[in-house]
Formats: C-alpha cells, sequence, structure tokens
C-alpha cells in the first residue's frame, strides 16, 4: 500500500513529506517528476505528457502546412481544452453504446496506408522511423472513428436543408457577386529547417532558383518536381489536384488569382520552405459544368451467411448464359435481382460520373451502349451490367444547388456541433490544472 501510494505522489509530481501518510523522504533523497495532470475530466485525467505528444503533432503539422505556429501558452489552452473535449465525447460515446472492433479498425489502417501508397508492414515502419508509436496511431484512429459516428448520430444525421434556404443562399450569392474559383495546381517545395542557419536557408532558395529556372525554361513540371521538390507527392509530378479558395493557404490564393492556366508563379516564402505553383486550370461558380451521363439498367446477387461467393457467381453464370442466349434482361432482373431496382427491370435510369462504386463504374465505362458485362464484383455482392445509352449533360444549375445545399448543411452541422459539445461540457465535471506549479 505505501509503495502504491508513494508512485501516485511521484505522478502528481508532489516531492517532499506527505502529511498523514507516514511517508518521508531521507536525508538527500528526491523524487524524480515523471508527469503531473494538467486536466480531470469527470473520472479520468489528462497528463502533461498527453498534451505535449499532442502540441508536438500540431505544431509538425501547421508547419508542413506552411501556417503560423500560434505561441506556446496559446497552444497549450486551445489544445487542452481539445483534449478535454475529446475525453468528453469518448467517455459519452462509450457510454451509449459506440464501439470500433479490431477488424473495422484494421481495414481503416490498411486504407490509409493504401492512400499512402504503401502496404501495412511498410506504413509501420514509416510511422515508427518518424518517432509515432504504431500502437497510439491505431488507438487515435480509433478515437478519431467514434468521435465521427457520434457527431454524426447526434447531430448530422438531424440537419435539413430546405430548398428555401438553398434559393436564398444562390441568391445572396448572386447580389454580392460572390465567385470561388476552383484550382488545378502544380507545386513544388523546397523545405526548410526549423532552425536553418541563413547560409543554409541562402542554399535553399538557390535550389528553388534552379527549379523556377527549369520550369521557364520549358522543362516538364513532373521532371522538376522529381528532381527539386521535398514535397510528399514530388515523384507523382506534384499534382494537388483541383482545390478550391478556402482549401489552400492565403498565400497561395494571392499568388494564382492573378495567374493564368499554364502560368508559373514566383518563388513564395512560408515558414515552410520556398514554393513554386502552376495553374494548370481554374474554374469558377459560373463555368459550364458537363458531364457524360449513363443510362444503364443491372442485376445483383448480393453475398450472405446463405450465400457463398461460390453459390452467387455459380446463379450468375447462368443467368449470363440466358441472356447471351436472348433471354430479356428486364425479366431476368424481376426474376433474380436482389436490388430495389428489380421491380423495375433493373433499370438505374441516368447515372453520372461517382454515383456508383469504382468497381461498377469501371466495368460500365468500358461497356458500349447495349452491351452487357461479364458478372462484375462490388461490395454490394455480383452484378450484370447493360448499358443502354450515353449522353451529354449540362449540370450547372444542378451542380450549383449541390454546392449550396453542401455548404448550408456543413454550416449548420459546425454550428449544432458546437452547440452540442458546449451543453457536454457545461454538464461535465472538468478540473484545470495547466497553471499549477508543483
Amino acid at each position: 500500500m505505501k509503495s502504491f501510494l508513494f508512485r501516485i505522489l511521484i505522478l502528481l509530481g508532489l516531492s517532499g513529506t506527505f502529511p498523514n501518510t507516514g511517508i518521508a523522504l531521507a536525508e538527500g533523497e528526491e523524487i524524480q517528476k515523471i508527469d503531473r495532470i494538467v486536466a480531470v475530466v469527470d473520472q479520468v485525467v489528462i497528463t502533461e505528457n498527453e498534451l505535449i505528444d499532442r502540441i508536438q503533432t500540431v505544431r509538425s503539422q501547421l508547419e508542413k502546412q506552411g501556417g503560423n505556429v500560434p505561441p506556446m501558452d496559446v497552444l497549450q489552452k486551445q489544445l487542452l481544452e481539445r483534449l478535454i473535449n475529446d475525453r468528453l465525447l469518448l467517455q459519452y460515446a462509450a457510454q451509449t453504446g459506440i464501439r470500433v472492433d479490431d477488424t473495422q479498425l484494421d481495414k481503416t489502417v490498411e486504407r490509409i496506408a493504401e492512400q499512402n501508397k504503401l502496404s501495412v508492414p511498410e506504413f509501420r515502419t514509416a510511422l515508427e522511423q518518424e518517432g509515432i508509436s504504431y500502437r497510439k496511431f491505431r488507438e487515435d484512429i480509433r478515437n478519431e472513428i467514434v468521435i465521427a459516428r457520434l457527431r454524426e448520430r447526434e447531430v448530422e444525421n438531424r440537419v435539413y436543408v430546405s430548398e428555401a434556404e438553398i434559393d436564398n443562399f444562390l441568391t445572396t450569392q448572386s447580389a454580392r457577386g460572390d465567385v470561388q474559383d476552383d484550382f488545378e495546381i502544380g507545386h513544388i517545395l523546397i523545405r526548410t529547417p526549423e532552425d536553418g542557419s541563413p547560409e543554409e536557408l541562402q542554399k535553399l532558395k538557390q535550389k528553388a532558383e534552379q527549379a523556377l529556372q527549369a520550369l521557364q525554361g520549358g522543362t516538364n513540371f513532373a521532371e522538376v518536381s522529381a528532381r527539386y521538390s521535398d514535397a510528399p507527392n514530388a515523384l507523382e509530378g506534384g499534382s494537388l489536384g483541383w482545390k478550391t479558395s478556402s482549401q489552400i493557404p492565403d498565400l497561395f490564393n494571392e499568388a494564382l488569382k492573378g495567374m493564368q492556366p499554364g502560368e508559373v508563379s514566383p518563388i513564395l516564402r512560408s515558414p515552410n520552405g520556398f514554393h513554386i505553383l502552376k495553374l494548370n486550370d481554374r474554374r469558377g461558380s459560373t463555368s459550364p459544368l458537363v458531364v457524360e451521363q449513363t443510362k444503364l439498367r443491372h442485376i445483383l446477387i448480393k453475398l450472405s451467411e446463405i450465400v457463398s461467393e461460390s453459390d452467387a457467381q455459380q446463379k450468375m453464370t447462368m443467368i449470363k448464359e440466358r441472356l447471351d442466349h436472348g433471354g430479356d434482361f428486364a425479366e431476368l432482373a424481376r426474376q433474380y435481382s436482389e436490388d430495389a431496382s428489380a421491380n423495375s427491370g433493373g433499370d438505374l435510369g441516368w447515372v453520372n460520373p461517382g454515383d456508383t462504386v469504382p468497381q461498377f463504374e469501371k466495368a460500365m465505362n468500358l461497356l458500349a451502349p447495349g452491351e452487357i458485362s461479364e458478372p462484375v464484383r462490388t461490395p454490394f455482392g455480383y452484378h450484370i451490367i447493360q448499358v443502354q445509352e450515353r449522353r451529354k449533360q449540362d449540370m450547372t444549375q444542378e451542380a450549383a444547388r449541390f454546392k449550396a445545399r453542401q455548404e448550408i448543411r456543413t454550416r449548420k452541422a459546425e454550428e449544432a456541433y458546437d452547440d452540442w459539445v458546449r451543453e457536454l461540457r457545461d454538464r461535465a465535471y472538468v478540473e484545470l490544472h495547466l497553471e499549477d506549479k508543483y
């Protein structure tokens, strides 16, 4: 009991003689402070080491993004508040039955590794080389999924956007002349060290000037990116894809506003390093949006505990043989398809790019009008697809309304979520010890 209490007192960072405990330090003996508590949230604590870890992570992210890092006292308070809110949310999620099992977590980690073009073992090694514990990374991802599900359940599923709100948004936007451009950007980064000497910085600036001269001399952007850039996507040509004005730093926005497609920016300086941008294309909210739509129908056989993979394949092979021998697609869809479209002969109507899962869309795009696919495997099961017709469709007005709906929904969800978290915080027991001196 004495040794247990002694360890608790060390954890709290206390030293000296401890009244009413029967514990006293021998002369010359010192207690080494291991950690201290900076906040108590209901029945859990937040330690100083947790706060330090979060600060280091956020500072690293801000520096990589070229953003300004706030003063340490401001950053401490902001991130402690965020940690407190996270603890409250995770406790509430646990109390109300939200769980993320290891299987779900494994799939998410696999997807993150794939996005970084790495296998899971390679991804784990890369994390450890950056000083990030793989176990802690997994738990952080688990917590992010839990909070996202909690937010969706408690707030986002209850947000409603009316057609009148969309009409009012578009009218107001038009009256103000608001046009938010989208930019397709190429990016080269010459990274600079945080504490680089003037000589080092000058040498890196010269490297950026060499890259700019190569671009101005007509060298392909992807080639210059691969040779000079320190950005993660340097070997993939440096493309950032399409970004809205709100998704890029103000430094980039200011440079891109006066540029025409095909032009290269001068060297831009941020705390993160030297940047060179190429504007590949731009589009505003008034730009026409023409897409190729596909009219199609399908037959779906789902997999289940009763229907195995081989059973579904055999069934689909039989249906495909009947279609190949003149069987009526609509009739076979009504007879066999396990999709809601079965009653209408498998008709899915006109489909836009991105409306279906990638495996389905890839197979659909390979078909000529009238052609029927081989069985196609997707997360939903096995499909047989028939493309009936294709057309070009101007979706400008629909796209504007969709974008308006998303912006209104995002704003309302943010406001509702902030209010809900504030209420949760008001009901909780929170003690702050950041300013305590031990």
